[in-house]
């Protein structure tokens, strides 16, 4: 199959997917959406895969849904037929009821990765914000680099998360921190709490994903699926699909108020640098820690090798 914003591939019996939109950070678009839904589909009908990958490509594995459109609006006579455009044909997202439909109709996409019979491994790297944790938390099992950066800062004034598994990952009290506060941890401290499964140094994350997916791909497909689905029922069973769906209400909802105008008007007049500046400055976002600095230091030190 042939994707402009993933790449597919097959070796054996496991299928890797990796978001490619580098350049962006592999920031969700609408498109990306559709074309990781498809990819997910195609290998959970391939006889030969038993196990899938989900990865991204560059510098993050994703740090959100694409906020580019938010910096300009669309011309009146733009008529796309896409979820962020607004015309008097296709929904947009200037009324709530709209706002919902636009969430829930790209919340579809990304639950295939729940709704597919066979295991994904989330491989996160980099970045893991906002959408990105919209993706990785629906996978079955979640392995990050130890300095990985995860968090949902738009809380802090752009919205909830329109999707919702963070109480079903750690609990009340860990979903109440991550959602109230807009912080971010690291990979290493999300294993701690048992919001991934574990963690390792960068250089070691991939033949650790890849490891975990060959003892998968030895299992029967007949055996891997219930065994998938039986977990995921039990959390259906505690509220968990109905909760997606409650959440991109939510989101809607919470689109409604103050600072959320005025993150847009700001991005919109001012370009969204400034808005983000805006929205993150005055948390610091954990930034002022000792063990912040030392990862951020890790980072750009390993880039300029690169």
């Amino acid at each position: 199959m042939d994707f402009e914003t993933i790449l597919y591939e097959k070796e054996g019996g496991k299928a890797r997917i990796t978001l490619n939109r580098p350049e962006k950070l592999n920031a969700l678009s609408g498109k990306l959406q559709r074309e990781l839904n498809q990819a997910l589909w195609e290998a959970d009908n391939d006889a030969a895969v038993h196990v899938i990958i989900l990865r991204g490509a560059g510098r993050a594995f994703c740090a959100g849904y694409d906020l580019s459109p938010m910096q300009s609006p669309p011309p009146p006579s733009q008529k796309k037929d896409d979820s962020e455009t607004y015309t008097n044909v296709y929904r947009g997202m200037a009324i709530y009821d709209d706002d919902a439909w636009q969430l829930e109709r790209q919340q579809r996409d990304r639950m295939a990765i729940w709704d597919i019979h066979k295991p994904v491994i989330a491989q996160i790297h980099g970045y893991c914000l906002a959408g990105g944790t919209d993706l990785a938390w629906l996978c079955d099992i979640v392995v990050a680099a130890d300095d990985t950066v995860i968090g949902f800062p738009p809380v802090r004034a752009m919205g909830s998360p329109p999707a919702h598994m963070w109480t079903y990952l750690v609990g009340p009290q860990w979903a109440k921190y991550f959602l109230l506060t807009g912080d971010s941890i690291s990979g290493e401290e999300a294993a701690e709490i048992g919001l991934v499964w574990r963690s390792f140094p960068l250089d070691e994350l991939e033949s650790a994903v890849e490891a975990l997916a060959s003892k998968m791909e030895k299992i029967d497909v007949e055996l891997l699926s219930p065994n998938k689905r039986i977990v995921n029922l039990a959390m259906e069973m505690m509220g968990a699909r109905t909760l997606q769906r409650v959440a991109a209400e939510n989101d809607a909802r919470a689109h409604l108020a103050p600072a959320v105008r005025e993150f847009g008007r700001r991005a919109m007049t001012e370009g969204l640098k400034s808005a983000l500046e805006w929205r993150d400055s005055k948390f610091q976002d954990g930034r002022g820690t000792e063990a912040y600095q030392k990862r951020r230091a890790e980072q750009e030190a390993r880039l300029r090798r690169e």
